[in-house]
This record gives C-alpha cells, structure tokens and sequence, in this order.
C-alpha cells in the first residue's frame, strides 16, 4: 500500500471517536499515524474590546492546557499500542489553522477526516482549505458509522474528465486495482472528440485496467435529478464502500469556494468519500 503515513486532525475539545477511527486504520495497514491536535484560538481584542484582556489571555492559557493533557494522553495511548505515531498541536487563529493542517498534510500520504471533525463546521471548513488547497495530497472523509477501509471490495469513480478527477483516479490506483468492482459513473456524459472522447469513460476505464481494477462504466441520466443525489443513489445500488472523486473549488479572495456537486458530496458524503484536486 503506497499510503505509509495518514494523518488525523483532531479538535482539542473532541473525543476520542476520530483518534479510534484512525489508530484502527493504521493498525490494519501497518502504517504511520501522525496527530494534528487543534484548537481556534480567537483573536485578540482590540479597541474597546480590549478591556476583556483578561479574559482572553485566561482562555488561551485554558487552551495550551487542554492541547498539553490531551496531547499527553495520545501519546501514552499509542505507546501502550505499540503504534508507529507522531503528535503535534497547532493553536492559531481560524484562518491560520488551514496553514498548518497543509504544512503537516505534506509530510504525509493521506488526511483522514472523521465523523466528528466533519460534524464540526468551523473546523472541518478550515481543515478541508488546507488539505485540498494547500497540500497537494488527498483526503478521506468518513461518514458517521463508516468502517475506516482502504481496502473496498466494491468502488465508485465519479467521473467528469477534468484535471481534478484524474489527479483523484490516480491518488486511489492502487486501491482501485485492489477492488472487486470498480465502477466508472458518469452522469448524462456528451460524447466528444476532445476532453470525453467518443466513448466517455473508456479511456480512465482502459488506464485502471492497467493497474489491475475491474472496470465497469455506468453512463447514468440525471432525470432533472443533481449530480451528486445521482452519484450517492448508484453508490447505494451497488453496495458500494468508497466512493472517488475529484474535488472542484477556486479561490475567491481568501475564501474557498467548492463546486457544487463537491460541496454537496463534502457536507453528505453515504460512504467514505476520496477527494483529491
């Protein structure tokens, strides 16, 4: 498994649900863990807001004391299991957090995002920024009550011909061509002789033959329906246990704007959900 080091990012005032998911993981693959233990700092007063200095610097001290037990707990935790694991904190304001989450993201091979981060808006918002945007590198989100696998006997690729789909076709070849069926999924494709070609989806199904995935394509019509609601229903009808895709945003400003069949995917993902840009 080309994936030898996953890294977790965890809110300082989560549970330990996400660190499980993830220990369980690395424990099944033999791999790296390492910990990005977080928490939001909130900027310093100003102004007339200054005179709740006080406050503020009693909530950060609050903070660094939280990260310093939790992290402390975390490391005898993976001693005790034996597992190869590294720890660190990040305490910065909301928007430097996705800064640090891309510099620790580029040590490693994958970001896994449990159920908890994902249920944890203003976290996950900056954590998606910079893994996707920042990092280079793909991430895992695990829907609440999914088994954390990154062996899937069955796979949907949702399929578009874009660079983004194809940097996430070749993020998961290696687990694609482990799967029993690999399921190529367009939705209402137009044959072309440029980005699709004439038979969309036989070209990446012909490239993961090539690494050994067991291809079907499914041209699917929309019916009025969105893209994603499609998507997750055929995921479904096939018994799916991931689901590939590439994730679609820009850069406005400072803000992070997803496409929305991404964003749609992002906030309701039915099964583990693979992204990569």
């Amino acid at each position: 498994m080309r994936f030898k080091t996953i890294l977790g990012v965890i809110g300082v005032d989560h549970s330990d649900a996400d660190v499980s998911l993830a220990q369980s993981l690395c424990e099944d693959e033999r791999v790296h863990l390492s910990i990005l233990l977080a928490a939001i700092s909130p900027p310093p007063p100003v102004g007339e807001a200054a005179v709740g200095a006080d406050y503020w610097l009693e909530e950060q001290r609050d903070q660094m004391r939280r990260l310093s037990e939790r992290m402390e707990s975390f490391e005898a935790r993976f001693a005790r299991a034996d597992l190869s694991a590294d720890i660190d904190t990040a305490h910065h304001e909301h928007a430097m957090i996705a800064q640090a989450v891309a510099r620790r993201a580029r040590y490693a091979d994958l970001v896994l995002v449990g159920p908890e981060l994902a249920a944890d808006g203003y976290l996950a918002e900056v954590v998606l920024d910079g893994a996707l945007f920042g990092s280079g590198r793909p991430l895992l989100i695990l829907p609440k009550g999914a088994s954390p696998t990154l062996r899937p006997k069955t796979a949907v690729v949702a399929w578009s011909s874009t660079p983004e789909s194809a940097r996430a076709v070749y993020e998961a070849a290696e687990i694609l061509g482990a799967a029993d069926d690999v399921r190529i999924v367009m939705v209402d494709p137009q044959a072309t002789t440029s980005e699709a070609g004439p038979e969309p989806g036989a070209e990446v199904a012909a490239y993961l033959a090539r690494h050994g995935a067991k291809v079907t394509v499914d041209r699917l019509p929309s019916g009025g329906r969105p893209v994603a609601d499609v998507i997750r229903q055929h995921a479904g009808d096939v018994s799916a246990e991931m689901i590939v895709m590439g994730a679609y945003g820009h850069s406005r400003w400072r803000e992070r704007i997803f496409g929305g069949v991404t964003r749609s995917m992002i906030e309701n993902p039915p099964i583990p959900l693979l992204l990569a840009r």
